[in-house]
């Protein structure tokens, strides 16, 4: 979940890994820092905050020169958030200086040995540990940096993706990457490293993205070298042209980056199904699906394994899966499905859905349903990244770099995907009726302009919220297609805002939740019209009753919910099917201006971190 950056060419490595780092911090936050080398000595300088706090702390040094350099972004595992945790580290001889991003499962007992051999630590952190085992390595077997990364890391269990260099050899960087995301851009007789290519985006566009268990070599001035960890065989690295561009990861006049992000969806659904949703023709086409259409239409069941907002989206998808083309549907989280010893069969098909394509619960449940014979489909934001590598097939979301840590246009853009992956499956099934079908492509065309109604009621709902910023409490409600909305709108709330808040279906509340109910708790209820419309009155009666506020999403001209709510919000009149396309719009905006009215910080919020590479 941490950032990493390094440099080697003829450039000044420090503007770039300093910028590299602003770029990172949605991967942490809770440290920083930067070594550099300026052809006779490692300046290193790292501090506990922000990278903010550590470009002041380098303004104080003597030296920020040198063309080849490594920094770090951190979120904290080993070791609080300090100064002396924080990274680079340094090997006890002071000539290796590594970063690391990653979990080194085995570092006590290896930190043991190499106390009885010796070496001292001065960080809680299995960092240093490592660092100090490829030092030992490297003078026992009398081996070049490379070679000693090799023969170490194949010692070690866990994650990892690591940067580092020898001061006494400082003409290359050496990196290593398993279960950790890296990627390596190619300049002119120079190179990047990084966790994502949005560091080095305006230096070049074209990069490599290091496989599990490989690592490289790459020395200013000559082609890179790739290797296999396990038999040192060598590797011929694949480039990929990278359709990034600077503009996507600025803010672009927005305060926040997640105001922006939501801002974009009318947008980034649109380039979601580009291409893909043809309503005239009645077509949708899908690359990744077209080839495997029978391994889910055959399937026994679909299983679908994500976490956090994902899971979500998941959540939305067993109904629109089970309703419209009828198979049937489970959800896991994906960090508790590999531990629970599964029943996975050759006849199911498994959708994993993560934002980053990083996610280490996901891949690991992506392994084990490989295992057990499933077919496997991936769909994920990040081009390259190893959920779409390790998967069989899938299908790319378009959302675009998304930098706030509370996810937003993610979410709608993976439920575009999955409904039109349910609509094409219902097509080909006859499980729906032509007309239907029809008019849901339409319906599904209109979204954009429909998500973009909805955010024109942003100014009443920064008056909602600047009502209800102070409470201690939120409970959210939906059934059907929008129980899952209601389960979002809540984790956006304590995200960002750390206002406790809690989702439920509607018909639940009544068996425990509305125990909390009292003039204190406000109760956001999603009331668009639906099958259960009926049904969600009859529980805002109930809220009404035992004086609970109601702040209600409603569609567009409703008069029943409107007269019984507190306060509404409204959303444009949408087929079941998809509403929770434009009813997550409102509780977004809500979530973001009650944070923003609490002085939180919203792009970066506290204990968490965008990618979850870690356990």
């Amino acid at each position: 979940m941490c950032g990493i950056v390094g440099y080697i060419g003829e450039k000044e490595a420090y503007p770039i890994i300093l910028n590299g780092l602003k770029r990172l911090e949605y991967r942490g936050y809770d440290s920083a820092g930067i070594a550099l080398f300026d052809g006779k000595n490692i300046n290193l300088c790292k501090t506990k905050g922000k990278v903010v706090d550590l470009e002041k702390k380098f303004s104080d040094k003597q030296s920020n020169k040198g063309s080849l350099g490594i920094g770090h972004t951190r979120w904290a595992t080993h070791g609080i958030p300090n100064d002396v945790n924080s990274h680079p580290h340094l090997s006890n001889s002071g000539d290796l200086v590594i970063i690391h991003n990653g979990i080194i499962e085995n570092y006590a007992s290896i930190k043991k040995e190499l106390l009885n051999r010796g070496y001292t630590f001065t960080s809680d952190t299995d960092t240093e540990v490592l660092v100090n085992l490829i030092e030992d390595v490297k003078k026992k077997e009398n081996v070049k940096l490379g070679k000693a990364v090799q023969i170490a890391l194949n010692q070690v269990v866990g994650a990892y993706a690591i940067a580092l260099f020898d001061k006494t050899k400082p003409d290359e960087i050496v990196v290593a990457k398993l279960g950790s995301p890296l990627a390596i851009g190619i300049g002119e007789e120079e190179f990047f490293i990084a966790s994502d290519a949005s560091p080095f985006i305006e230096f070049t566009n074209n990069a490599i993205y290091l496989e599990d268990e490989e690592m490289a070599i790459v020395r200013k001035g000559r082609a890179i070298e790739v290797r296999k960890i396990k038999d040192d065989s060598v590797v011929a690295p694949y480039i990929q042209e990278l359709k990034l561009n600077l503009e996507q990861i600025e803010k672009g006049g927005f305060d926040h980056f997640m105001l922006k992000e939501i801002y974009e969806q009318p947008t980034v659904i649109k380039d979601t199904y580009r291409g893909r949703l043809l309503p005239t023709k009645g077509i949708i086409k899908l690359g990744g699906l077209e080839n495997y259409i029978e391994k889910f239409t055959n399937a026994d069941r679909i299983i679908i394994v994500a976490c956090g907002t994902s899971w979500h989206a998941g959540l939305v998808a067993e109904y629109i899966f089970e309703d419209l083309a009828r198979i049937p549907v489970e959800v896991e989280y994906a960090s508790e499905f590999r531990y629970r010893n599964p029943i996975i069969t050759e006849k199911d098909v498994v959708i994993a859905i993560s934002q980053s394509g990083e996610t280490a619960d996901t891949l690991a449940a992506i392994k084990l349903a490989k295992e057990k014979g499933a077919f496997v489909y991936g769909i994920c934001n990040v081009v390259g990244s190893t959920i779409s590598r390790e998967t069989h097939s899938g299908t790319y979301t378009h959302a675009g770099p998304e930098i706030g840590v509370a996810s937003t246009k993610a979410f709608t853009t993976q439920i575009t995907v999955l409904t039109m992956i349910a609509l094409k499956l219902a097509k080909i099934k006859g499980s729906i009726s032509n007309a239907h079908y029809m008019l849901l492509l339409q319906e599904l065309e209109m979204i954009p302009s429909k998500v973009q109604e909805a955010l024109e009621t942003d100014s009443k709902i920064k008056e909602i919220a600047s009502i209800f910023k102070d409470v201690s409490n939120f409970l959210y409600l939906g059934r059907g297609y929008n129980f899952p909305v209601a389960l979002e709108g809540a984790l956006k709330l304590k995200e960002i805002s750390y206002i406790h808040a809690e989702g439920y279906p509607a018909a639940e509340m009544k068996h425990g939740p509305i125990a909390l109910i009292d003039e204190q708790m406000p109760v956001v209820v999603i009331a668009v019209n639906s099958n259960h419309y009926d049904k969600v009155v009859s529980n805002i009666q109930e809220i009404k009753s035992r004086k609970g506020k109601i702040i209600a999403v409603v569609t567009e001209g409703d008069t029943t919910v409107k007269e019984m709510a507190d306060y509404i919000m409204e959303v444009p009149n949408t087929p079941e099917v998809l509403t929770p396309l434009v009813t997550t719009i409102p509780l977004q905006l809500l979530s973001y201006h009650i944070a923003v009215m609490l002085e939180k910080n919203v792009d970066q919020p506290r204990n968490l971190a965008k990618s979850v590479t870690v356990e």
